[in-house]
């Protein structure tokens, strides 16, 4: 006689599984409620990555782990990956229904998955969108900080990327619009909204008269009482001086910028058909210091882009110095399909992995000297759970005794903790 396998745990509703950017978190919540509202409880839902192969495979990794969790369970996928690629997904055994980005924010998707009266592949031209879908803006987060889609999609065409492709082209939602949702929030006791995007200094060109991100910043500050605002992650070459100024006196305005940089070399960045320089990038930090003393940098780089030889690559770890980067997201080229840089000459494997560990170093390094330079500083820290918040700059900070979660508190830094701080 053997043991009867234990049963899969029952759904109770909607089980979300998402990869990749903020952006995806977002929308993730966003389905999470549309999807609830449906009376879709027997459903699991993975909103994939297309940044790279690898995040691809991590995709398709978790779709089959999940299958054998919820045998019984409606599995979706949905998210970049499907978008661009969506026959794939529907092959996999594992997969009832893909649906694409569009879709997955449209009420009448979950409607039609509840019933049953849809078709198995959902995926319709992303690029023949030109609004980002309302309810979008909604903000979720924790119950310190919310985050506000405020753009989505992107116009460029850098050759190693495949989200615009997964995104469409930009679109912007209204200043008004935003500015009514961040007064919601803060009702709601938020004190820190992020806004968010997938190329966020494009926000604005497809808007009556193309008021640029600075405009809408400046607008938020003025007629929000949000304590604390965030930019999620821009490129640098497009800030306007309007948001410059807002840099330079708006205290409201958290000093942390992560910068769209991809690279240090002026080759490479042209065989990227990136918009900015070396030169460009180093203007932009010390033009950014010399206005807001207390700033820090995050930003994205990658290793081991095809043609990327040695110097080229020196050239991306001086830029780290250079620019006193604090917070790296270090990625590992890997080739997609369909974008140009896949047909360049690839670079070792071997050596791409050797180059991203190289700048994960210098990263780690950057960020001890950044904590290291706090202590004994005061800082006002919003507190993301009782005993641990962040720094205006996103310093994480521990605490002895418990604090509100959700509040801002003020407390003097008494030593480097590893990665983090500790406060008195």
């Amino acid at each position: 006689m053997t043991d009867a396998k234990p049963s899969a745990p029952q759904l109770t509703g909607p089980l979300l599984s998402n990869h990749g950017c903020r952006l995806n978190a977002y929308e993730a919540e966003a389905m999470r409620e549309l999807a609830s509202g449906a009376g879709l409880k027997d459903a699991v839902i993975v909103n994939t990555c297309a940044v790279t192969a690898e995040a691809v495979r991590k995709a398709r990794q978790d779709i089959r782990k999940l299958r054998r969790a919820h045998p019984e369970a409606r599995l979706i996928v949905t998210g970049c990956a499907a978008q661009t690629d969506p026959d794939s997904f529907a092959a996999m055994a594992e997969v009832d229904h893909v649906i694409g980005n569009t879709e997955k924010m449209q009420p009448a998707t979950w409607a039609g998955l509840s019933t049953g009266g849809t078709e198995p592949v959902q995926v319709d031209d992303i690029m023949s969108v030109t609004e980002t879908a309302g309810h979008l803006i909604d903000g979720f987060g924790t119950r310190s900080r919310a985050y506000v889609q405020v753009q989505n999609g992107c116009d460029h065409r850098c050759t190693f990327c495949i989200i615009p492709y997964g995104r469409g082209n930009s679109r912007s939602v209204p200043a008004g619009v935003v500015v009514d949702q961040i007064n919601r929030l803060v009702a709601r006791g938020f004190h820190e909204v992020v806004l968010t995007g997938v190329d966020m200094t494009s926000w604005g060109a497809d808007l009556p008269g193309q008021p640029p991100l600075g405009d809408l910043v400046a607008r938020i500050l003025r007629l929000t009482d949000v304590p604390r605002l965030r930019i999620s992650s821009i490129d640098s070459i497009e800030v306007d001086e309007a948001l410059m100024r807002c840099i330079a006196e708006e205290p409201r305005l958290m000093p942390h910028l992560h910068l769209s940089l991809q690279h240090g070399a002026d080759l490479i960045l042209k065989r990227m058909k990136r918009r900015h320089l070396r030169g460009d990038a180093i203007r932009f930090v010390e033009q950014a210091r010399a206005l807001r003393p207390e700033i820090t940098f995050g930003a994205d780089i990658i290793a081991g882009f095809p043609t990327e030889t040695e110097a080229h690559f020196e050239d991306s770890l001086r830029l780290v110095e250079e620019c006193d980067l604090t917070w790296l997201h270090v990625f590992p080229y890997s080739p997609r399909a369909g974008t140009p840089a896949a047909k360049m000459p690839p670079v070792d494997g071997r050596a791409i992995r050797d180059r991203a560990a190289r700048l994960r170093a210098a990263g780690e390094k950057a960020v001890t000297r950044h904590l290291e330079a706090q202590v004994g500083q005061m800082h006002d820290v919003l507190m993301e759970s009782p005993r641990m918040g962040r720094t205006a700059q996103f310093a994480p900070v521990h605490f002895d005794r418990d604090q509100v979660e959700g509040a801002i508190v003020s407390a003097r830094i008494m030593a480097r903790d590893g990665t983090a701080l500790r406060a008195g």
